[in-house]
């Protein structure tokens, strides 16, 4: 996948991603490397990117394993979930 495609990746999910919550996006290990097949460089890739869209549009990135606090409760991003972004 070239960079183009990984873009365009990028915004078609996130499109989706924000119609059904605004304030709170995920994406999994399932999602990026098995139902989209990316490459550990081309996820990489991807998620250097998607970082930089969310937090140029207000939102606070967290990676795996990562803590963060949601509706006043301490949690942590999980093996299984690749990237988490919440509103500020």
């Amino acid at each position: 996948m070239n960079e183009k495609e990984i873009i365009n990746l990028i915004e078609t999910t996130l499109k989706d991603k924000l119609s059904k919550d605004c304030n709170f996006i995920r994406y999994t290990f399932y999602e990026l490397k098995i139902k989209f097949n990316l490459t550990e460089k081309e996820l990489y890739y991807f998620l250097r990117l998607a970082k930089i869209k969310l937090e140029n549009s207000g939102y606070k990135v967290y990676f795996t394993r990562d803590k963060y606090i949601l509706n006043e409760n301490n949690k942590q991003v999980r093996e299984n979930e690749l990237l988490i972004a919440i509103k500020e």
